[in-house]
């Protein structure tokens, strides 16, 4: 069995309509690309890729900050209930080949710190942009091809 290559998606635990639609587009072609999506596992970006991933028949993994795999989002197929609070973030970084980040708040700039600190590449898509090591983009299409490239290579 060969194993699963996993692109994180980072981003806020709420979001509105037009960033859930990126999100999901997002979700749908990493798994189109042979990916698995892995993510915190609740709701707002992370919920709208993982729809995106199951539509189109990917696996989706959630890193859950609390000791419930039922707090999931309905979309996660493998619930990792850690108990770990926001600590979870680095599970969620050091699972990833790259990361795409969506949107979010403090905990998004976190994940993408801890991409930088771990060599994890990061691929922003409307969200910060604190480092010239950020990789840029302007559609979820650019994002998605980015994040595979860069992850292609990191092997």
């Amino acid at each position: 069995m060969t194993p699963y290559r996993m692109i994180a998606v980072i981003g806020g635990r709420a979001c509105d309509e037009a960033t859930a639609r990126v999100a999901e587009e997002v979700g749908r072609r990493i798994a189109e690309a042979g990916f698995a999506l892995v993510c915190g596992g609740l709701g707002g970006v992370m919920e709208a890729a993982c729809r995106g991933a199951a539509a189109a028949g990917g696996l989706t993994v959630g890193v859950l900050p609390g000791e419930s795999p039922a707090s999931a989002n309905p979309h996660v197929a493998v619930r990792v209930a850690t108990g770990m609070g926001i600590a979870r973030n680095v599970v969620i970084v050091r699972s990833a080949a790259a990361a795409i980040a969506i949107s979010g708040g403090a905990g998004t700039l976190s994940e993408i710190a801890y991409c930088l600190q771990l060599g994890v590449p990061v691929v922003s898509l409307g969200s910060w942009e604190v480092s010239d090591e950020v990789h840029r983009a302007r559609t979820a299409e650019e994002a998605v091809a980015t994040a595979a490239h860069l992850a292609a290579a990191a092997e």
